[in-house]
């Protein structure tokens, strides 16, 4: 079943990008309906942060994530067999001048995981040796395409989640640019409570750790799709990041996604049970789907 997959995924690929992006815009519009749970998921996460949308509103918004959810699945086929050239007009890097300004310096890319995240990934390992770290897919099957997709251009270098932040310390301080994903719920261990959208929520300081730790930079990495294209936009470096106190460090990370967040709320990863892990004798969020 992967390989067919695989193929599919392989074979959509060469459709232009108006015709793949309508049919992963079906994809996200069948997803809705057929995954329950995940549809479950994405309400309840949308209602705590945004408790003054109403029932229709909450359902729109949601149903327009799954659109660029189903896009996201699909042009993953892109990323991973698409030419170079095809690449670079697909996706466009805007004020590239403030990444290039660290060259050969630790830096940090905050990428939080709006729907992009695979295409900046992509775009910017063309033109830089970049490091990161990632979940190992259960399929052992996809998860060797996904590596394989991931580390076609440029020195770049994939370690796992299993293989621990330490493994990353040394090509930071390198001047190895490393894409971070810290935004999502990894369980309680080096983690905080901290306000997103102003519910109390479990978020790693690791961040500020490792900026700490490494001397590193920290500039935030937003890719979105824009049309029948994306656009990753490199913020301003982070001034006066990190300070000794990494709960303030980790409210301020929060409160800039918070900002990122409302550009293009539907393009957010909303899927994730990002408020699974909750204060001790806190109920989950999460029960059984209604319906």
């Amino acid at each position: 079943m992967t390989y067919l997959l695989l193929a599919a995924m392989w074979l959509l690929h060469w459709l232009p990008m108006p015709l793949l992006a309508a049919s992963g815009r079906g994809l996200g519009w069948l997803l809705y309906h057929l995954i329950r749970e995940r549809r479950h998921i994405t309400l309840t996460n949308l209602g705590l942060c945004f408790p003054q949308l109403s029932a229709a509103e909450k359902s729109a918004l949601a149903r327009r994530h799954f659109a660029y959810f189903g896009r996201n699945m699909l042009e993953l086929g892109l990323w991973w067999w698409a030419s170079a050239a095809r690449i670079r007009r697909l996706v466009k890097v805007t004020h590239g001048e403030r990444l290039a300004a660290y060259h050969g310096r630790p830096v940090i890319l905050f990428a939080p995981h709006f729907v992009g995240l695979d295409a900046g990934w992509m775009r910017l390992a063309m033109d830089h040796a970049m490091v990161t770290i990632y979940a190992r897919a259960k399929n052992r099957t996809f998860d060797t395409a996904l590596r394989r997709g991931r580390l076609r251009f440029g020195k770049t270098t994939l370690f796992s989640r299993q293989e621990g932040v330490k493994s990353i310390i040394r090509p930071i301080r390198e001047g190895r640019p490393f894409y971070y994903l810290p935004d999502m719920d990894y369980g309680a261990k080096d983690a905080v409570f901290v306000p997103f959208f102003g519910v109390p929520t479990a978020t790693i300081t690791g961040l500020s750790r490792l900026a700490k730790l490494t001397g590193a930079t920290v500039i935030p990495i937003i890719t979105r799709m824009a049309g029948n294209h994306y656009e990753i936009d490199i913020g301003e470096p982070w001034q006066n990041f990190p300070t000794d106190d990494p709960v303030a460090d980790t409210r301020r990370m929060n409160a800039f996604l918070e900002t990122e967040i409302l550009r293009a709320p539907a393009q957010y990863y909303w899927l994730h049970k990002r408020f699974k892990t909750r204060p001790p004798g806190e109920a989950s969020f999460y029960g059984s789907p209604r319906n």
